[in-house]
C-alpha cells in the first residue's frame, strides 16, 4: 500500500495521523501576513501541490521519530516530504521554534496561511497565463486561425490545430488523423528526440516566456521591462531557477493550452498533479544529475543571465584554463622546492 503524505494528499477528508489538527477552525487573516507572502513564493519554487497543515504536522512528528529512526528507513514519499519540510524551515527563520512551541491550532493556522499563499499564487498565475499564452504561440506577424478566445478555453487543447500540436505526446505524430482522433489528454511541451530524450527537454521559448511572466514581470517577456515594481523573483531574493519552479511553469503552461476550465488536483483530463510530480521525479533523479545541471544552466542563461549559476564552465582548452593550469604547476613546483630545502 502506498504511503500517504502531505505531498500526495488532496484537501483533507480522511483519518491520518495529523487529522486532529485538521479539525480546528482557522482565524481570519489578512493577505498581508508574511506567511502568506512566503507561501506564494514557496509554492512556485519548491513544491506547488501540497497540504501544508499535514506537511507541518508530519514534519514535527517525524523529527521526534528521527531521534530513534534514521531518515533512510522511511519510505521514498516520506523522505521527499521531509526534504520539502526542511526546505520550508530553512527558508523561514524562526518557523521551527514557532511550530515546536505552538499549540495544535497554531500549527494548523501556520499551515493554512502558507497554503493560502501557495494556492493564491497558483490561481493568479493560472488566470493571467490563460490569456498571455495566446500571445506567445501566435504566428509572428499573423493571428491564430481558427481564432482562440482569450477568456474561454473550450476551443483549446486537442480541439485546435495549434494548441493540439503543442500538447501532442512525445513520440506521436500530430499530423496523423488517427492520432488526433484518439488523443484525449496532453503529455509534453517540448521537441522530442527518441534517440536522445533529453534533447530539447523543457527548453522552449514558450516556457521561458511563461517563467519570465510569473517571476520577473510580464513586461520582461519582451526584454523591455516596464514594470514600476519589482517582480516576484527580486522581491524574494531569487537569483536562479529551481527544479520545482521549472516543473511548476511547465504544468501551468500545459494547463493554459488545454481545454480544461478549472485547475484542480483531481482533474482526470489534464491530470496536472501527476504531470507535475512526474517532472519532479525525473529532475530529482540522481542518475540524471548531469543532464539536470545542464538544463538548469540553460534556464539561468535565459532568465538570470548575470547569475553565477548561468555561467558556462571554463573549457579545458581555453586560454583561461591554460593560464590556471600553468599557475598551478608553478605553485606546485615552488612548494616542492620549499619542502626539499
Amino acid at each position: 500500500m502506498p504511503v500517504i503524505t502531505a505531498l500526495t494528499l488532496p484537501p483533507p477528508n480522511g483519518a491520518l495521523k495529523k487529522s486532529i489538527l485538521l479539525t480546528h477552525p482557522i482565524a481570519d487573516s489578512s493577505t498581508s501576513d508574511p506567511l502568506i507572502s512566503h507561501g506564494r513564493h514557496f509554492g512556485r519554487t519548491v513544491f506547488a501541490l501540497c497540504n501544508y497543515p499535514s506537511l507541518l504536522t508530519n514534519g514535527i512528528l517525524r523529527l521526534e521519530q528521527m531521534e530513534e529512526i534514521p531518515l533512510e528507513d522511511f519510505s521514498a514519499d516520506e523522505r521527499r516530504e521531509h526534504r520539502v519540510f526542511e526546505q520550508l524551515l530553512d527558508s523561514y527563520p524562526g518557523l521551527l521554534e514557532r511550530l515546536k512551541n505552538g499549540s495544535e491550532e497554531e500549527i494548523l493556522h501556520v499551515g493554512e496561511l502558507i497554503g493560502k499563499g501557495a494556492a493564491g499564487a497558483r490561481g493568479d498565475d493560472t488566470k493571467t497565463l490563460k490569456s498571455a499564452v495566446l500571445d506567445w504561440i501566435s504566428p509572428k506577424g499573423d493571428v491564430i486561425q481558427p481564432h482562440l478566445h482569450r477568456n474561454s478555453k473550450i476551443d483549446r487543447g486537442f480541439n485546435h490545430e495549434l494548441t493540439g500540436s503543442l500538447l501532442c505526446p512525445a513520440g506521436m505524430d500530430w499530423n496523423d488523423p488517427e492520432t488526433k482522433e484518439n488523443l484525449r489528454s496532453g503529455e509534453m511541451l517540448y521537441i522530442y528526440d527518441p534517440d536522445d530524450p533529453w534533447c530539447g527537454l523543457l527548453r522552449s521559448r514558450l516556457l521561458v516566456c511563461a517563467y519570465k511572466h510569473v517571476f520577473t514581470s510580464p513586461s520582461s517577456v519582451e526584454k523591455e521591462p516596464k514594470a514600476t515594481r519589482s517582480g516576484n523573483a527580486r522581491l524574494h531574493g531569487m537569483i536562479c531557477v529551481t527544479i520545482a519552479s521549472i516543473s511548476y511553469i511547465a504544468t501551468q503552461v500545459r494547463f493554459a493550452l488545454s481545454s480544461s476550465s478549472v485547475f484542480s488536483r483531481t482533474d482526470t483530463t489534464t491530470d496536472s498533479e501527476t504531470f507535475y510530480h512526474s517532472l519532479l521525479d525525473l529532475l530529482e533523479d540522481p542518475e540524471e544529475c548531469q543532464e539536470v545541471n545542464e538544463l538548469l544552466t540553460w534556464w539561468n542563461r535565459q532568465v538570470f543571465p548575470t547569475s553565477s549559476a548561468a555561467k558556462r564552465p571554463v573549457s579545458a582548452n581555453s586560454a583561461l584554463s591554460k593560464i590556471r593550469q600553468k599557475r598551478l604547476a608553478v605553485n606546485r613546483s615552488s612548494n616542492l622546492d620549499l619542502v626539499s630545502s
